[in-house]
């Protein structure tokens, strides 16, 4: 791929010439580009001396910008705000306090519920509602003093995906499979596995200005179960031969238009999506299949418990997806917006989540496939050291926990801090840009180099801001 002077990735929304129509003139039709496909590897660093042209595969793997830590990620999304004072942020003050008045007029400071044990060999602080958890302290790196602009929902789920509440922008994991490719042609390179509806719906796995071909693809919906989600037409209805006939032919009134137009960035996401979809019918369904994994590891993900089934078989398809080659798989669990009835409420979101992540981390171990997959749990934000009723928490921006695990970050580590009341970060502040340079860099990618030409500028993820949390990164 050719770079600029500073080496960055780097396409235009406005070639002279776009790469359909090389493919149309020098492959004898697109209907040879399945059989061309098949050599994509070895040509995927060609070009043909065009500015921002290209004639390989668009998803083909390619090169980091330095050594990665990291190949792939599962990003773990708790949509609500997880209360991170009552699980991962120990605060002994805010409990000897409870009842005194809080920063908020009116308010009164509410200690957490649960106890708190120090876990794995430096002494994790994690509280009793992740028991399971705690056994694979040594694994896990703690951020404690995460912060995002806004404490309402929707705009800091937005931020939290794409960067920015104010614009649609690509999502993080766009911005990964764009940077990086995939690492089989036959799947898609980033899949959502059940999103929500709201909080800004597909954006948060959305590729904006992006090429099409970089958006996830959703499997399921938040507020159905994932036992029962489909992909649409994964099954073909006509046999394969007759398939490819069917789609050459669409192609060819595809080609058509793209020559009459020259540039149609809609056009080519519909041609790359429909070889795409092709490709996945062969294999798509055997992976997405867990049936095939052994009882052993379906009770290790807590599939077959009624509390635990349906996040475990989420995660058991995340690892599925992952091991065959999936660059980016996100996963969303929720409701975790306890502005009342905290005590029974948080309590049943964190056991519907604890032994299928335990089972996920141990199962990337045993698989040797931790150290190269990093694993990121988190919400948009976190809640208040003061109550909301007699039993309830609200929403805070200044200050929440997230931890990752594998993909090269620093195990049993905990980093930043809060306050005495977990009201707000005092020590380290990680903003979003900086979380996501971190999880960027842990893929080998700089980003201040993985850029997109739109509109006359080149945008990045990051924005103008960022900067790598070079601290937890082993």
């Amino acid at each position: 791929m050719p770079q600029s002077s500073k080496n960055h990735w780097c396409h235009s929304v406005t070639p002279l010439v776009n790469r359909r129509d090389i493919l149309r003139l020098t492959s004898c039709g697109f209907g040879w580009l399945a059989f061309s496909g098949l050599f994509g590897k070895t040509a995927s660093a060609r070009s043909l001396s065009l500015p921002h042209l290209h004639v390989d595969n668009p998803l083909a793997p390619k090169p980091p910008h330095f050594p990665a830590k990291a190949k792939r990620v599962i990003f773990l999304c708790m949509r609500g705000g997880p209360s991170h004072i009552d699980t991962f942020d120990y605060k002994p003050q805010l409990l000897k306090d409870t009842g005194k008045p809080g920063p908020r007029p009116g308010s009164k400071l509410l200690g957490s519920k649960w106890k708190f044990e120090q876990s794995g060999k430096n002494g994790l602080w994690i509280s009793d509602l992740f028991p399971e958890l705690r056994k694979r302290a040594d694994e896990l790196c703690l951020i404690r003093s995460m912060q995002t602009d806004l404490p309402a929902h929707p705009q800091a789920f937005v931020r939290m995906h794409t960067g920015t509440s104010q614009f649609i922008r690509p999502s993080l994991g766009a911005w990964t499979l764009y940077g990086l490719g995939t690492e089989n042609e036959n799947l898609p390179g980033f899949v959502s596995i059940a999103p929500p509806n709201g909080f800004g719906g597909s954006t948060n796995y959305g590729s904006s200005f992006l090429p099409a071909i970089y958006q996830g693809t959703k499997i399921g919906s938040e507020n159905r179960s994932i036992a029962g989600a489909e992909i649409p037409h994964l099954k073909p209805r006509l046999d394969r031969r007759d398939q490819r006939a069917e789609l050459d032919f669409l192609n060819t009134l595809n080609e058509t238009k793209l020559k009459r137009d020259l540039v149609n960035p809609h056009v080519e996401g519909a041609i790359e999506a429909s070889e795409l979809a092709f490709k996945m019918q062969s294999q798509m369904p055997d992976v997405i299949n867990i049936d095939k994994e052994s009882e052993t590891t379906k009770r290790s993900y807590g599939i077959g418990n009624t509390k635990t089934d349906n996040f475990g078989r989420k995660l058991l398809l995340a690892r599925r997806l992952v091991e065959s080659g999936v660059r980016f798989v996100e996963v969303g669990h929720g409701n975790w917006d306890h502005h009342f009835n905290l005590s029974q409420r948080l309590e049943e979101s964190c056991q519907e989540i604890d032994l299928p992540i335990t089972g996920l981390l141990a199962d990337l171990k045993s698989k040797r496939m931790l150290d190269d997959t990093l694993v990121v749990w988190t919400g948009e934000f976190g809640r208040t050291p003061y109550a909301q009723g007699n039993d309830g928490r609200d929403h805070n921006n200044k200050s929440f926990t997230l931890w990752m695990a594998g993909g090269g970050v620093k195990g049993g580590y905990s980093y930043g801090s809060s306050d005495d009341y977990g009201y707000e970060a005092i020590e380290n502040a990680v903003p979003i840009h900086d979380l996501h340079a971190t999880i960027l860099a842990l893929l080998g990618l700089d980003h201040e180099r993985l850029t997109f030409n739109y509109a006359g500028r080149d945008f990045r993820l990051t924005d103008v801001h960022g900067n790598v949390v070079k601290d937890i990164i082993g």
